[in-house]
């Protein structure tokens, strides 16, 4: 009897020892941090409440996330990684583990973290999705997008990528199709429907362009949508039409060797012999050189010194009717964000910056700066 007493007594102060090592948080502080997002001084609070080799999991993670949320990347990696070892095969763990590596150009790593992800999870979206970013052949990116798109068909940024890769391999079809269900899923998805619309004049829906095209100029007047418009026009035989969309661009100073050379044509095909010439002469002149974008970017950035940011907008998105630039996305995004202070355009442009597969290793600098700025342009 004697010896049952003393194991309960034993137990009894082994459970007072433990709860006394707990420390007492003040939530009312804590939460304070949080509310104010000042997350270095809610990490710095939980770590003055526990030992620097504290093996307590929940503590850990805490103070990790507030490292994280702080910019301490750094501190925050190891404390994850401290967490990891403690408490392995954690999925939220190892994709903070996985965003950590990656704002810190740690690609490889970060890649090895989301396989583990995969290997605990075949199902998992999140890290199909986010190793598709990271793939540097379109093979590979495919591979993944694929997975991916077959876990969650509607996701736009998804079917957007997906059917880009698909674009570039000059897999038109199934390109259409990955869009086609995702603009089922969200009908007013300005950037799903402009994307489609050249994989739709590839097919020869050239009616479905015309149709979709006319809706979204009702939104707004895009200069891409207007030029492929003016493209299933003339394929219709409308060429009256077509000349009309891009003596519009031409009149914004937006025009490019393909609107000034379908303008000659359907001049022709109405008979009008004059103006054809005049425009196929114009094409010829149009058609300077393949780096015809970079040159109307370095144009756009001689108005930025001189503060002509109006002048500037025009001679980038002129750039850009040529093709895609990751320059020109990128100083967009910069030029609406810091000098006219426009929030919602500085966003499109810098996720347009990303969804353009930018090298990660050269532009390291410059995906970290607008990851961050979308990030903190979306809590104003």
């Amino acid at each position: 009897m004697m010896k049952i007493w003393l194991s309960i007594l034993l137990i009894g102060l082994s459970f007072k020892t433990v709860m006394a090592q707990t420390p007492k948080i003040d939530t009312e502080k804590l939460l304070e941090y949080y509310e104010n997002q000042r997350y270095a001084d809610a990490a710095q609070y939980l770590q003055s409440l526990y030992p620097a080799d504290t093996q307590d999991v929940k503590a850990l993670t805490q103070i990790a996330y507030c490292q994280m949320m702080a910019g301490k990347l750094p501190d925050a990696e190891k404390s994850y990684t401290k967490v990891n070892t403690l408490q392995p095969n954690s999925i939220p763990v190892l994709f903070s583990l996985a965003n950590i590596n990656s704002r810190r150009g740690n690609i490889t790593n970060a890649k090895t973290y989301l396989q583990q992800i995969i290997q605990l999870d075949s199902q998992n979206f999140t890290a199909y999705k986010q190793m598709a970013a990271y793939t540097d052949t379109p093979e590979t990116k495919l591979e993944y997008l694929k997975k991916a798109n077959s876990l969650n068909a509607t996701d736009p940024d998804i079917a957007y990528d997906l059917a880009m890769v698909y674009n570039g391999l000059k897999q038109f079809q199934p390109a259409y199709d990955v869009l086609k269900t995702a603009i089922a899923a969200d009908p007013e998805n300005f950037t799903l429907q402009q994307t489609q619309l050249p994989i739709s004049n590839r097919l020869g829906k050239y009616q479905e362009v015309i149709e979709t095209g006319e809706k979204l100029l009702k939104v707004h007047a895009d200069a891409n949508v207007m030029n492929e418009m003016g493209q299933a026009y003339f394929y219709v035989k409308n060429y009256q039409r077509c000349i009309d969309l891009y003596k519009m661009l031409e009149e914004l100073g937006m025009q490019n060797e393909g609107t000034l050379y379908y303008m000659a044509l359907s001049y022709r095909e109405l008979k009008d012999y004059n103006r054809a010439a005049i425009y196929a002469q114009k094409t010829i002149d149009e058609a300077i050189s393949d780096h015809t974008t970079l040159y109307y970017a370095a144009l756009a950035g001689i108005y930025e010194a001189k503060n002509q940011y109006n002048d500037a907008i025009t001679a980038y998105k002129r750039g850009l009717t040529f093709g895609a630039s990751n320059i020109i996305y990128y100083r967009l995004g910069l030029l609406y964000d810091l000098n006219l202070k426009q929030p919602k355009n500085a966003v499109t442009y810098y996720h347009l910056y990303l969804k353009n597969s930018p090298d990660q290793e050269k532009e390291k600098e410059q995906i970290s700066y607008a990851r961050d700025r979308i990030t903190m342009l979306a809590v104003k």
